[in-house]
């Protein structure tokens, strides 16, 4: 298969706190929804910062097909649940899976998080013999991607990416080259991460909690609030996915990758312009060409600051419609730019531009024409979208995705 092959995504799946499955996800997204609540998969009582964006409704066992949920972590049921949901978005059925050379690849930052958090509390509270061995086989970060393969009988590479909160478009700039080269028949590319205790409080030391409001682009922003879920897609060559009569959402343009390792956690301007116009140049695009960008947008003073010079930097004076879906699921760590790639797919279909929630003031030193669709989506037409996942230790990523004409 040469070079030139197209990539379509066809299939798409959320497990989100503001709704399992993309339909519902989504119009929580444009009617600017929250997911926030107070922890639950914790004890929180120490913390100053109690809220996060939990999903508090999942059921694996509603959506699982394959996988017995007690033998598998959260992440992991996250992960294998909105694959399923994709395959089935995608039209594939057991026969098609299991004859197609497909595999998955799923970004993480914890892994599975909630099953090392039990773990260490055994550990001390009854020593290293009192550690429970089935609880040691779900550990390794590597079973997000084996949970997606397992559930959907799955022949190809399952590889978790555990690149933090880029690694999701990591994951769709891995897959995209995998079917574009022909390696693969399709892919499942995500993401997933459940909320945690030593993330919750990693952020909370480093001062980039918010009390309970997560408020992107806002004067009067503090920080971020940590989320969960699962988020995947289907990619496979458009002409096949055309061939098959399947439904294809949006079209894997390019993408832009570099790591400055600049500073341990505070992002750079100049790397994010850069890979910007990196994603531009593999996609073969001009930034008038870019009618929507879904930020990284934690909500923390700094990022944001930083993210909108980058874009600046690329766009001038008048940066396309910006604006985070962080406001609504927090910030979902592997999973965010997962999640960012389902909502921008749906920003195409619908011709919606997803909001940032919560702002009630722009901040007027991030510099003026700033749209960053405060409160709720709204309709214009969306042809190109740019998708940003920034890391810390300067791992960026941004995906481009379009319209197929």
């Amino acid at each position: 298969m040469p070079e030139s092959v197209r990539v379509a995504i066809t299939g798409l799946g959320a497990v989100s706190s503001v709704g399992i499955g993309v339909r519902e996800f989504t119009d929580s997204i444009w009617e600017g929804r929250s997911g926030t609540s107070t922890v639950t998969g914790f004890d929180v009582s120490g913390f100053p910062h109690q809220k996060a964006a939990e999903v508090t409704d999942f059921d694996p066992r509603a959506v699982l097909r394959t996988l017995d949920a007690d033998d598998w972590g959260r992440s992991g049921q996250m992960a294998a649940a909105a694959a399923r949901q994709a395959a089935a978005d995608a039209g594939l059925g057991e026969r098609e899976l299991s004859e197609l050379r497909t595999g998955s690849v799923m970004g993480t930052t914890s892994g599975e998080s909630t099953v090392m958090q039990t773990l260490c509390e055994q550990w001390v509270a009854d020593g290293l013999k009192s550690l429970d061995p089935a609880l040691i086989r779900q550990a390794p970060a590597s079973q997000i991607a084996n949970a997606v393969n397992t559930e959907l009988g799955l022949r190809g590479e399952a590889l978790t990416v555990p690149t933090a909160c880029s690694a999701s478009n990591y994951a769709l700039g891995y897959a995209y080259d995998m079917v574009r080269t022909g390696e693969v028949d399709g892919m499942f590319a995500g993401g997933a991460d459940a909320v945690n205790r030593h993330t919750h409080a990693g952020f909370h030391r480093l001062g980039a909690l918010a009390e309970d409001t997560c408020r992107p682009f806002d004067a009067n922003r503090s920080g971020i609030l940590t989320g969960e879920g699962g988020a995947a897609l289907y990619l496979e060559p458009l002409d096949r996915a055309l061939a098959r009569g399947a439904h294809v959402y949006a079209e894997v343009l390019g993408y832009g990758v570099n790591c400055d390792a600049a500073h341990m956690v505070h992002p750079d301007p100049g790397s994010i312009s850069e890979c910007v116009r990196s994603a531009h140049a593999s996609a073969g695009l001009t930034p008038d060409q870019v009618d929507y960008i879904c930020a990284h947008g934690t909500g923390t003073p700094t990022n944001d600051a930083t993210e909108v010079e980058a874009v600046r930097a690329v766009f001038g004076d008048r940066p396309p419609p910006i604006s985070s879906i962080k406001s609504m699921i927090g910030h979902t760590m592997g999973a965010a730019s997962g999640f960012g790639a389902v909502i921008c797919c749906m920003a195409i279909q619908e011709n919606m531009l997803p909001p940032t929630a919560n702002v009630t003031e722009v901040d007027p030193r991030l510099g003026p024409g700033l749209d960053c669709v405060p409160g709720r989506a709204r309709p214009a037409r969306v042809d190109i979208v740019q998708n940003h996942g920034f890391a810390f230790g300067g791992n960026n990523v941004i995906t481009m995705l379009g319209r197929v004409t």
